[in-house]
Order: C-alpha cells, then sequence, then structure tokens
C-alpha cells in the first residue's frame, strides 16, 4: 500500500528537454517509474532517454491511444508554470508535483484553485516530488535510484517535509533503525503549496501500511496549526512525529526574517518555533531536538 502512487501509476514530465528535468528522468526510469511521455513546445519529435517528447500534453493523449497519464512532474521556468500546471489541469491529470522554485504567488494561488475545482490535487511548488520506496517516485527525490534504493527502505512510517533534502535524511534515518518509509512527499517550502500536512493526513490515515508519521517542520506559515486542529477534530490513528528547525529564528532580531525557504517567514509570534512546539505537543505530537532522536521517538508512539 502507498499514498498518491503506486507501480501501476503512469506520469509525464512537462518542461523534459531541461538539463534538470533530464537527469530527473534518467533517475525515476532507473527506479522503475512509468513515463510514458514528455512535453516541450517546439521539441515535438525527440525523445528523452526513449521517452517521446511532444509539444503538447494532448499530442501526447493521442499518441498513447486517448489514455490520460495519471500525473505531470512540472520542471518548466516559473514565468510559464502556471499554463504548464492549467494544461496538465484541464487535460484530466490528477496528481501535478511542481518541481519550479520562484513562481509568483498570484500564479501558485491561481493553480491551487483551479486544481481545487477539477479535483486534482498539487503536491508543491518548489518541491522534489515523492517515493514509495521499491516501488517508483516522481521528482527528483532521493537523487539517483542507487541512492534512492540506499536511504528509502519499505516500512511503516509516512514522511511529509517542508524540505526536500531533509525528506531524505529523515527517511535515511528512518531506514537504518529498521523502521523504513511506506511513503516520503517532499510538500515544498513556499508560502503557499498545493498539499499541506493537514490535507495529506487523511490519505495516510486510509493507508495500511503507514503506522507512524513523521515531518519536518520550519518555522513560518499555519501548516503545524492546521495539522494540530485535524489531528484533534479527527481522532487519528496515527502517532505523529516532529523535527522542528530553525529554533534561533525566535531571536528578536531575527523578526521578519527569512532562512532557508520562501514559507518560513516569521510575521508574528504564532508564526515562531517556540509557539509551534508548544502547539503540536498539545495535541499530543513530540518535538525532537534532533534527528537521531526521531527513530526512538517513533518507536515510543508506536
Amino acid at each position: 500500500m502507498s499514498i498518491l502512487i503506486n507501480e501501476d501509476t503512469t506520469f509525464i514530465v512537462q518542461g523534459i528537454t531541461g538539463r534538470e528535468a533530464v537527469n530527473l528522468t534518467r533517475e525515476c526510469l532507473d527506479y522503475g517509474s512509468k513515463i510514458v511521455g514528455g512535453v516541450t513546445p517546439g521539441r515535438k519529435g525527440r525523445e528523452v532517454h526513449g521517452v517521446p517528447v511532444f509539444d503538447t500534453i494532448d499530442q501526447l493523449i493521442d499518441h498513447n491511444g486517448g489514455a490520460v497519464p495519471d500525473g505531470s512532474v512540472v520542471t518548466v521556468p516559473p514565468g510559464f508554470t502556471k499554463d504548464a500546471v492549467f494544461e496538465a489541469i484541464e487535460s484530466g491529470i490528477g496528481l501535478i508535483v511542481i518541481v519550479t522554485e520562484r513562481i509568483p504567488r498570484r500564479d501558485v494561488a491561481q493553480m491551487v484553485e483551479l486544481a481545487n475545482l477539477r479535483g486534482a490535487r498539487i503536491i508543491g511548488p518548489n518541491c522534489l516530488g515523492l517515493v514509495v520506496p521499491g516501488v517508483a517516485k516522481m521528482g527528483g527525490i532521493g537523487g539517483p535510484a542507487r541512492n534512492t534504493e540506499q536511504a528509502y527502505q519499505p516500512g511503516q512510517v509516512g514522511v511529509m517535509s517542508r524540505s526536500g533534502g531533509m525528506t531524505t535524511e529523515i527517511s535515511s534515518t528512518l531506514t537504518a533503525a529498521g523502521l523504513g518509509v511506506s511513503t516520503a512527499v517532499s510538500i515544498g517550502g513556499d508560502a503557499i503549496i498545493g498539499s499541506t500536512y493537514a490535507e495529506l493526513m487523511p490519505l495516510f490515515e486510509a493507508d495500511e501500511q503507514t503506522e507512524a508519521i513523521v515531518i519536518y517542520t520550519e518555522p513560518g506559515g499555519r501548516m503545524e496549526a492546521q495539522l494540530a486542529e485535524w489531528v484533534a477534530a479527527n481522532d487519528s490513528r496515527l502517532p505523529i512525529v516532529a523535527f522542528m528547525a530553525g529554533r534561533f529564528m525566535d531571536d528578536e532580531e531575527m523578526k521578519g526574517m527569512s532562512f532557508g525557504h520562501a514559507g518560513t517567514i516569521v510575521e508574528g509570534k504564532e508564526d515562531t518555533a517556540s509557539e509551534k512546539i508548544l502547539r503540536l505537543e498539545a495535541a499530543g505530537i513530540p518535538v525532537v531536538e534532533r534527528i537521531d532522536e526521531i527513530p526512538d521517538a517513533v518507536k515510543a508512539k508506536l
């Protein structure tokens, strides 16, 4: 079992001829993912690691006998991301992973709104995607297939992280401790994203393989408050452990500053690390100070 993707999931890569996308495509194919085409306007007829390239998604769907892919990994430049995502959603694609960063907030808000209207789901932007260990991955998460295989072993813990790199770091720690990972999702570090912790929780809740959750979080934003509210309102069966980075951001002179991700802007007391920790712990979610403390905290909860 898993969430969002499985061994039968098909997806495309928009912007597939770009340098980052070429590498991403190779890594996903090597891991066993099913990429059924790529889209870059003006590049129809080319191939990327054996994957055919088209000018539009409609051309790709026609080429595949009318079959609509399950998902799309979007790697196009920020100024064109909204058009690419709109094209994917209007073509009937249900899962869109947006790797691109520095997309204007208004564009992101419009993409998320259209996805909600059409029943699609966005992961990201500014994310590395998601992986079901030993099955498939969408995006650059984990890097080359051999590295992904080392860091991500099948197991019982779901991982959600605002940082792509920390998704792998946490998953590797869980793997080394013998707990393993059910599905890991790099949700994105921007101020506006398509799927928050609370919005992904029902999927993990319904997944028989997942028995616990680990989240990586930072100062800034309201996602932790939403998660705490969701856990309380839904009597979640899943124990959750959190790791909070950026505690130094609570210093008075750091107010209004950001570090790392665009979403880590502390605008008020509720956005601080200390307030978020209090809120999470009040909801029964322990917050560890070091990554190497995560496995024992998870085992204690289980």
